[in-house]
């Protein structure tokens, strides 16, 4: 049986090879004042505000850049955390995994939540899409402590390309608004649309991939007894 000590990280993903790169300059860059525990925290409270800003576009749209502006904030926070660990050899692999993992929550449901009180969504889609990444994630964590494989990307899409694609959207909605579409005389916007493929998409994975190592544990396990 694995635990979070020994886990190996598999990502590979779209950005993924510019993105190790990119992290690996910026903790060099840090200044030793910065602590990983201070990048946590930033990842956290830019995804509140992301849900603050989100909300405040029912009075402007222009509070869409300032969410998107946050989406880079939390990417920085959350992913500069454990590089900077790793990068100054202060790793702490129980304490780090359990916080980096746990306040994730806290910020998924802040950004999904958020999302869901702006006016381009309606809020059901948008938990329809946050009970899709929970999900998943759930999937992600299982697997680790069972066969000690963290797995943070899927079909060559992680956490971080997500963000990029939600900070595109912010743009279309800008410059063009909610884009409403008719599918079988049902009416959806663009961001309905969204939210309910990101639920369908994430549901079909989660399936597909609890079939495939459910096998292969079985036949691990009768190998073994």
């Amino acid at each position: 049986m694995s635990t979070n000590l020994d886990h190996s990280r598999v990502i590979n993903t779209l950005l993924g090879k510019f993105e190790k790169n990119f992290l690996l300059w910026l903790a060099s860059k840090t200044p030793p004042c910065i602590t990983s525990d201070q990048m946590t925290i930033l990842g956290v409270v830019s995804s509140l505000f992301i849900a603050l800003f989100y909300y405040l576009t029912n009075y402007s749209k222009y509070f869409l850049w300032a969410a998107s502006f946050c989406f880079i904030l939390n990417w920085i926070g959350d992913s500069l955390d454990g590089t900077l660990a790793r990068y100054r050899k202060k790793e702490r692999p129980k304490y780090g995994f359990f916080i980096d993992h746990t306040l994730d929550v806290i910020s998924e449901m802040s950004v999904f939540m958020g999302i869901g009180l702006s006016p381009y969504i309606n809020f059901e889609y948008a938990l329809l899409a946050l009970i899709g990444y929970l999900i998943l994630s759930v999937y992600v964590y299982v697997k680790t402590f069972v066969t000690g494989i963290f797995q943070l990307s899927f079909g060559n899409l992680g956490p971080t390309e997500m963000r990029v694609f939600i900070i595109i959207l912010n743009a279309i909605l800008f410059y063009f608004g909610a884009l409403e579409f008719s599918i079988f005389s049902y009416k959806l916007n663009l961001l309905n649309l969204v939210g309910l493929f990101l639920f369908i998409g994430m549901l079909f994975i989660f399936i597909e991939k609890v079939y495939v190592d459910a096998k292969v544990l079985k036949e691990i396990d009768e190998k073994n007894f």
